[in-house]
């Protein structure tokens, strides 16, 4: 595969592992709401842009467009909510290893789908061992009795879980260009989430320069122009490679809360990221099918 590729896959990661620290910087200002709200709107927007820029076809049937909008509200707005809203509770770089549970959750969800893909012995392992990796990171708030970051940790959990279902879903699409279906669920995700915040927090007031700053580049950024460059990636690297994605981003959420926000990293913190790692090396399988070979060959 071609450097260039790999260069994309590294940025993608280091940037959406950014989207935690970007979290914690709108939540000075802004509820965790309106923070969704600003990155679906912003996002559609960019991508409405990028399509009728390029010429794209944006017209679809009444029911395509319905699924859509169902596909992200799922995708986008549910997830982009929950994690901003753990994140009061919780440190960006928690938030961003618990992340790397997606490709789990996903084995989860196709398990029980109609037609989706039955998890093998070697996926059931590396979901329990991802779990534990879970349990680990609850280990400080066990011992502190803090039920509050216990709750956070669920509702951050839930967000993967959201991306399982939306993965095995978005299946439908597959025959409509990539950029159309961003563009349209990124819209349904803003539709459902403008009455939801603006009902609960109301109008938000943005003075800061940093929270702007954050917004555009959280909305623009990590949200048009990174799912249009892995919607671009993806049938010229594989899925298998454009996966890897999921080990780069924990890394960059933890490093840069660290560095920037001074968020301490606790031994539980390294041990949780490790053992989702393993359960994400166990689920993608060619490490294991490496090693099976060797012996063979032995």
């Amino acid at each position: 595969m071609p450097i260039r590729y790999w260069v994309l896959i590294f940025v993608l990661g280091l940037g959406w592992g950014g989207s935690f620290l970007l979290n914690a910087i709108l939540l000075r200002e802004i509820g965790p709401l309106s923070v969704s709200l600003g990155r679906v709107g912003l996002g559609a927007l960019g991508c409405w842009v990028w399509a009728l820029g390029t010429g794209r076809t944006m017209r679809l049937p009444v029911s395509a467009v319905g699924g859509l909008f169902l596909l992200g509200t799922v995708f986008f707005a549910v997830p982009f909510a929950l994690y901003p809203v753990s994140q009061q509770y919780l440190a960006s770089g928690v938030a961003g290893i618990i992340n790397a549970m997606t490709p789990i959750m996903v084995v989860i969800v196709s398990q029980f789908w109609p037609g989706g893909e039955k998890a093998t012995v070697a996926k059931s392992l590396g979901v329990l061992i991802g779990f534990c990796g879970i349990a680990l990171l609850s280990l400080p708030f066990l011992r502190a009795g803090a039920s509050s970051e216990l709750w956070a940790m669920f509702a951050a959990l839930c967000a993967p879980f959201c991306y399982g279902i939306a993965t095995n879903f978005a299946r439908r699409f597959r025959t409509l260009d990539s950029t159309v279906v961003a563009a349209w669920s990124l819209t349904g995700a803003t539709l459902v989430m403008l009455p939801v915040a603006l009902g609960a927090e109301g109008a938000p007031v943005i003075t800061r320069a940093e929270t702007w700053g954050a917004l555009l580049f959280i909305g623009f950024v990590l949200t048009s122009a990174a799912f249009i460059a892995l919607y671009w990636l993806l049938p010229r690297a594989g899925a298998t490679a454009t996966s890897t994605v999921t080990f780069v981003a924990p890394l960059s959420a933890v490093f840069l809360g660290s560095a920037i926000l001074g968020e301490v990293i606790r031994a539980e913190h390294i041990a949780g990221m490790a053992a989702i790692f393993a359960g994400l090396i166990l689920i993608d399988g060619r490490l294991v099918k490496r090693a099976l070979g060797r012996r063979a060959g032995a």
